[in-house]
């Protein structure tokens, strides 16, 4: 079970993390998470080119490691870069000490400000520790899920999802993951074309 709009009770549990941006401009925010993979995170970035557009990619240190070349690529193409922890853990099942190590074992390959928690789910104490690390780090979160993760969902819901719900300032998650590859490779190209040729823009976090 998940929500395509984030809910105002977890915005408002969660005051001090960033859920969108600016509602005045005609900007959103594309967000890859999971990656770099191979095809499928050149799939996004070949995309992305031919809009224009640029993203956000938090990325999975074991990926990185994994993947060197693809992760150089991100950067090299202007795109930001976000920490999603080393080992994608889930925070709420997860010591604290645990989770704030594997932060950091990814932070040492990613060294960015940016941070978002895998599944979207981390205990208040796991902030803590993290800004008491990294007083710059913004955990960003979300206000639209493409669903593209979801092995049931067709492709053009994924796409309809994003639609649907996508405004100014709208931070949208995507994944750069083979499970989600078939979903993403459809909805992706669609969301951009959709959203050009109303006016909008595609920047980074």
């Amino acid at each position: 079970m998940y929500l395509i709009k984030s809910p105002f009770l977890l915005k408002w549990y969660y005051p001090s993390l960033t859920w969108h941006k600016n509602r005045d401009q005609k900007v959103i925010y594309l967000t890859f998470d999971d990656g770099p993979i191979p095809d499928v995170t050149d799939f996004a970035l070949k995309t992305l080119k031919s809009f224009n557009a640029k993203a956000t990619f938090f990325c999975i240190g074991d990926n990185i490691h994994k993947h060197p070349d693809i992760f150089e690529k991100i950067k090299n193409e202007g795109h930001q870069i976000g920490n999603h922890t080393f080992n994608h853990l889930k925070g709420w099942k997860t010591p604290d000490e645990i989770y704030t190590k594997n932060f950091q074992k990814c932070q040492e390959l990613t060294n960015t400000n940016l941070f978002r928690p895998p599944y979207g789910r981390i205990k208040k104490s796991q902030i803590a520790t993290i800004r008491a690390i990294n007083p710059q780090t913004q955990i960003i979160m979300w206000d639209v899920l493409s669903g593209d993760f979801d092995i049931n969902l067709a492709p053009h819901k994924c796409y309809n999802n994003v639609v649907k719900h996508t405004g100014n300032g709208s931070i949208v998650v995507f994944h750069d993951s083979l499970k989600a590859y078939d979903r993403m490779q459809y909805a992706l190209p669609r969301v951009l074309k959709h959203f050009s040729e109303l006016g909008y823009r595609f920047h980074s976090l």
